[in-house]
């Protein structure tokens, strides 16, 4: 029997959940820029965050990242690096992803939650995994991260349900948690396997909170 979730809008974050970590594309980046993961990763994380507000542009990003790494890339060399970063997250998980369309084809309602730059909305929305969400927020076309309480509240409210009826999952802890702490259910995504579980046991259990 297909696992469905009446009433509840499940809604997914993208990356490390739906996609895989790429792996093979921050080698590929230590590569083409020459850096050591410990010169290059921990500036590409801070600033992911401007990134993914919307608040620095691709190109700007990969700049700022330059020059805290000595580095000074022309517009080619950015398209570059941006090409091989930008596809190698969307490798998705085949047992994340047939697990949303088990969802779907059962009827639950489902959305997808992403803190990320202005350069994934169309593909999220268009790729044929995005045929699967009714609605796709991104952090960037919204100024705001998660877990902050607002970028919870805005979904929902696209959702049009109450908080109650949203199911979050996220590989982040506190971004589960951000979502717990509006009144959604919160799910620290760690494998297919224990995502499975943790919504065939919520599908189960009695629910006070979604409606119909």
């Amino acid at each position: 029997m297909s696992l469905s979730l009446p009433g509840r809008v499940v809604v997914f974050d993208y990356g490390e959940v739906i996609s895989r970590t790429p792996h093979a594309a921050r080698d590929a980046l230590l590569a083409a820029t020459g850096l050591t993961a410990d010169e290059l990763f921990p500036v590409y994380q801070e600033l992911r965050h401007d990134l993914d507000r919307g608040d620095l542009s691709v190109l700007d990003y990969w700049r700022a990242i330059g020059e805290r790494t000595g580095r000074t890339w022309s517009v080619s060399e950015v398209h570059r690096l941006w090409a091989i970063d930008y596809t190698g997250w969307f490798e998705v998980d085949p047992e994340v992803l047939d697990l949303v369309e088990e969802l779907h084809d059962a009827g639950t309602r489902l959305a997808l939650l992403s803190n990320a730059g202005f350069d994934f909305g169309d593909p999220y929305r268009r790729s044929p995994m995005g045929s699967l969400f009714e609605t796709v927020v991104v952090s960037a076309e919204e100024h705001v991260l998660k877990p902050d309480p607002g970028i919870y509240r805005d979904t929902c409210a696209r959702l049009g349900i109450d908080p109650a009826q949203m199911v979050f999952v996220d590989n982040r802890a506190e971004n589960a948690t951000g979502a717990e702490a509006i009144g959604a259910v919160g799910h620290h995504y760690t494998s297919p396997a224990a995502l499975r579980t943790f919504l065939q046991q919520l599908a189960d259990a009695p629910d006070e909170g979604a409606t119909a």
